[in-house]
């Protein structure tokens, strides 16, 4: 009977993990974790609210950037509820229309995260490369449409593999090896012919793994190669200076999502604790961070903050 059961979409439930090892502590756990949720959603709140209220902010630039703040937000939307309900009363069940709705949410934002980062690397390498027409290149229209682009984009990458997973039968064991439904999880649970769902993987992997940071790559590599042949060295410094930012999210992106990859292809066997590490520091790095490097190192989001900040103490008197 269970075999029939578990062939079946309807009434499936998937068993979600918390910290291997460590569930008499969950509690404690909770504490750390729930303190980068709130970091990640503030972080970004602010950042969105600072682009908006300052009217200098109103750049291609600040522009590219509240749409990554968006990103991590939803990013970071999207794992909270089943991760603190876990930690929090315990709750380890999910079901299957709930699983594969923050499976798409998940790796939607996680792609569309870095394809804003190849949008911030195009706009980086115009104000750079082609100062006098920044301003004619990317109009708040072309914004608008690349934008457009990004979210296409990332619905047309995920869909195929929701809809090649949903119609797969699950009759393993229903227990994910994380508090949130991933990809890479929930094929492990799948007993049927999984070569087209692997080849459509791969493609993707490609597709946002590799074929982004090597455009982000090209992009600086031309900017290279414009600020060595004709800026001094204060002038490459300053520009170098300004792209830090980007470069440090990037490298805050990829470095935990090839880290994942790797994991769950190459060491199948490691310790859960590992892949669970792994994973946590893949969706959680980015939205915490991302608030954090710009806030410090951008000095007009600092003084954006500021002015947001004095508006808001005179009003409040």
């Amino acid at each position: 009977m269970s075999q029939v059961t578990n062939t079946t979409q309807e009434g499936i439930y998937f068993i979600l993990t918390g910290i291997p090892g460590f569930e008499a502590s969950h509690i404690w756990i909770s504490i750390p974790v729930c303190c980068l949720y709130t970091i990640s959603i503030m972080g970004n709140t602010t950042i969105l609210t600072v682009i908006r209220t300052e009217p200098s902010l109103h750049q291609p630039m600040y522009l590219f950037l509240s749409m990554l703040a968006l990103t991590d937000l939803g990013l970071t939307l999207t794992t909270l509820p089943t991760v603190m309900q876990l930690l929090w009363f315990k709750v380890r069940r999910i079901s299957s229309e709930a699983c594969f709705a923050q499976f798409f949410f998940l790796h939607g934002f996680s792609f569309m995260e870095s394809s804003v980062l190849l949008a911030m690397s195009v706009d980086r390498y115009v104000a750079i490369c082609c100062p006098l027409h920044y301003a004619s290149i990317l109009t708040n229209e072309v914004i608008g449409r690349i934008g457009l682009a990004i979210i296409c984009r990332c619905v047309l990458a995920v869909l195929p593999s929701l809809f090649l997973l949903k119609r797969l039968p699950f009759c393993h064991s229903h227990l994910l090896c994380h508090s949130y439904c991933l990809h890479q999880d929930m094929i492990r649970l799948v007993c049927a012919d999984i070569r087209l769902n692997s080849w459509y993987g791969f493609a993707l992997a490609l597709l946002i793994i590799i074929m982004d940071p090597l455009l982000i790559v090209i992009s600086y590599t031309l900017i290279l190669k414009n600020i060595l042949g004709t800026a001094t060295w204060a002038e490459r410094l300053c520009v170098l200076n300004n792209c830090l930012s980007h470069i440090l999210a990037v490298l805050v992106l990829y470095i935990p999502m090839v880290g994942v990859s790797m994991t769950h292809r190459f060491a199948k066997h490691a310790s859960p604790l590992v892949h669970v590490i792994m994973a946590n520091i893949y969706l959680l790095a980015p939205p915490v961070m991302n608030p954090i490097i710009y806030s410090v190192k951008n000095k007009q989001i600092q003084r954006g903050m500021l002015n947001f900040l004095s508006l808001k103490n005179m009003h409040s008197r």
